[in-house]
Order: structure tokens, then sequence, then C-alpha cells
């Protein structure tokens, strides 16, 4: 009998609530032990902590993160990156107005399926059913409508520590080209800040708590003292996670503003992780050691996995379903759902390419992502080879198998 066995036994016959907080306990200690490297569990170990453990993200009105890093102050002012000066100005002639582009007078109507923010072959409702939850109309209607709140919420929170780790980027990278491109990112990330807020704020009026997970990867970046730790969190794994995210749904959203406003952030995006590639890809293969590139390499692969397996809404959970249903049994539904598929998807679709051109896929590391089923995505293109109109052509071009409403 297997320990996983062994403990569901155990909760049988418990309370909802004591089967629900004591699986929860584990599953913090699960996501802890599941960092299999040593040295990159010890150094995320304050954020988990400080996230899982400690629930700061719902502690209060602020959280205070204590950033580590040097500022490099430019004297020589040499333009010596042509290809990231170039991306610079593009990202200039590229700036959008969140007021003026995008036409805030649309009417958004959350029960109008024409025009649905999320419709309703986005949730589990197969996945619910199959666990007994069968939900009226009505009701899928309000679960759908509270499902975006919630993904619109998080890319509101990504989106403010995007912004703050665009600002930290800016300050310590050592290129005065890099400067001017952090620049336009800050703008940028304070713009998506804008948007995402102004769009819960005034057409759907409900936002939730930043997810203990996100929090946790956010506060391990913002508090990490070296620049390309920063960059490679930053701008290649969450900027990666983000266009997973955002493509999905781009390709699911029936409603124009909501699909406006997607399409100029994913725009953004692609500009971001080029930036990062082209920072990171000599840095690393140039410049750091054998045995740094190797930390590097095993940072990035537990980052991936838990970006893979821990984004699981449990806020939605705890409103909807905390009655009726374990939080094990959510959890599986979530993991097997189509529309969760499809966010994999995308984001490995240009996370993988990415690691790869940038230095961070040895044949040692190569290997983990074999065993847990990422190497198909070797080979595809980075975010050198890519314009927007490309991302955003592959995010429309691919369905996920079994995206359809159930009862």
């Amino acid at each position: 009998m297997n320990a996983t066995t062994t403990m569901d036994r155990m909760l049988d016959g418990l309370p909802r609530k004591a089967q629900n907080r004591i699986y929860g306990v584990l599953d913090n200690l699960r996501v802890m032990g599941s960092v299999g490297n040593a040295r990159v569990a010890a150094s995320m170990a304050p954020s988990v902590v400080r996230g899982l453990v400690l629930g700061r993200a719902h502690s209060g009105d602020a959280v205070p993160m204590q950033a580590r890093h040097a500022a490099h102050f430019d004297l020589t002012y040499q333009n010596e990156f042509p290809e990231m000066y170039d991306l610079y100005r593009r990202a200039v002639a590229g700036q959008w107005n969140g007021e003026r582009d995008l036409d805030w007078s649309t009417n958004v109507d959350p029960e109008n399926p024409e025009t649905a923010v999320m419709p309703l072959d986005y949730p589990p409702f197969a996945g619910l059913a199959e666990k007994g939850i069968h939900l009226n109309a009505k009701e899928k209607l309000r679960f759908a409508n509270d499902l975006a709140s919630w993904t619109l919420s998080q890319f509101m929170h990504g989106e403010q520590g995007a912004l703050y780790a665009a600002a930290q980027v800016t300050e310590s990278v050592t290129w005065l080209d890099g400067k001017f491109y952090g620049a336009t990112q800050v703008m940028d990330e304070g713009r998506h800040l804008e948007v995402f807020l102004r769009y819960l704020d005034t057409k759907l009026q409900k936002t939730y708590a930043v997810n203990d997970n996100l929090f946790v990867i956010l506060d391990d970046l913002l508090t990490d003292g070296r620049w390309d730790v920063k960059f490679l969190g930053m701008q290649i794994m969450v900027e990666g996670l983000a266009l997973g995210a955002f493509g999905t749904m781009y390709n699911f959203t029936k409603e124009p503003l909501l699909k406006q406003l997607l399409k100029y952030v994913i725009q953004d995006e692609a500009r971001h992780v080029h930036y990062g590639v082209l920072a990171l890809r000599d840095h690393i293969t140039k410049e750091l050691s054998p045995a740094e590139i190797r930390e590097r390499e095993d940072w990035a692969y537990e980052v991936a996995l838990l970006m893979r397996n821990r984004f699981l809404s449990h806020e939605i959970y705890y409103e909807w379903f905390e009655g009726r249903l374990s939080l094990k049994d959510w959890d599986d539904v979530v993991l097997k759902a189509p529309s969760m598929a499809a966010f994999r998807h995308l984001m490995f679709l240009r996370l993988i390419p990415n690691l790869e051109y940038i230095g961070l896929m040895s044949d040692r590391i190569k290997a983990h992502y074999d065993k847990s089923g990422l190497t198909s995505f070797l080979g595809g293109k980075n975010a050198t080879q890519l314009s927007a109109d490309d991302l955003l052509r592959d995010i429309a071009a691919y369905k996920p198998e079994g995206a359809a409403s159930a009862s």
C-alpha cells in the first residue's frame, strides 16, 4: 500500500474541513519537498515560508519585500549592444495607451453567451461532474464569471510583480542599451497593471487575492540580489508563464474589449522575452562558471515544475465547493482540465526553446525535463525568431482536446 492510499484512508471519515486542513499542510510540505535540488530548495525556502506557511499574501494591505540588488551607474555611456538598442527603438514605437486605444465604453455583459468573458467550454465542468458536482445553467454562468475574475486577478498581481522586477533589473543591468529598454518595460508593466485593474474594477467588479504559489515565485525573484537570476526568473520564466496564461484566455474569450486588451499585452510580452534572451545568452555562455550555469539550470527546472503543477485556483475552491468536494479532488479536476492543458502547452512552447537558446539545457538537465515530459518542446523557435504576430498566430492555432462544456 503506497503512502497516498494510506493517507486517503486516514482522511476518510474526518469532517471535510479537517480533511482539507490536513491535506493543505501536507500539500505545502510536498511543495518544499518536491524541489529536488537541495541548493534550490534552500534558496527558495524563505519565500515558501512567507507565502505558504505564514500566508503573507493575505496578511494585510501591503507586503514588504527586502530587495538586495546593487544599482549599476554607467559612466561610459557607450552603446555597445546594438541589437538591444534596436529592440528599445521598436518598444518606443510600439507603446500604446490604455485610455486612448481601448474602448472602455464597451458593454461587458457576463451573462451574454455571445460575448462571454469566459465561455462555458473553459471551466472544468466535465471533471466536476465526474466527482459528483453538477451545476445548473445559472450556476455554471456564475462560476465561469468568478473563474474569469480569479484568472484576471492573478494577471493583475503578476503585472505588479513584473513592474517591480523590471524596475530592479533596469537599475542593476550593466549595459546602457539594456537600461534604455528596461525603462520601456517598466512603462509596459505599469500600463498592464493599470488596464487589468480597470477591467476588473469597472467590468467584472470582483477581484481575488494573489495566489499563494504565485506570491512565492514573485517574492523569490524580488528579494534575490543577482541581476541575471531576476532576468531569468522574470523575463524567461514568469513571462513564459504569462504568455501561456494570456494566450489561453485570448483563445477562449469572446468579449471584444478583453480580446483587444490581451492582444496588446501579448505584443508587449513578446518584446520582454526577447529582451531577456538577448541579455542572458552571452552572459550565461561566456561569463558564468560551469557551477553557476548548473545552479541556474537547476533553479529554472524547479520553477518550471512549480509553474506547471501549482496554479490550482484554491481561492475558487473555498468559495464554491469546500463543503461539497475535497481539496484533493478539486486539484485533480483542475490538473486534468482541457484549459489547463492549453495553458501548459502554450507556456512550454515558448519557455523550453528560450532556455535552450540561452544555454540552460545541457544534456544533464535535459534528462530531467525528459522525465517530466517536456522535451517535445525542444528545437522550437526562440524569442529572437518570433514576432508578436507569430505568437498570436500560434496561440490562435492551438485548440486543446476535450474543451467542451458538460452537464
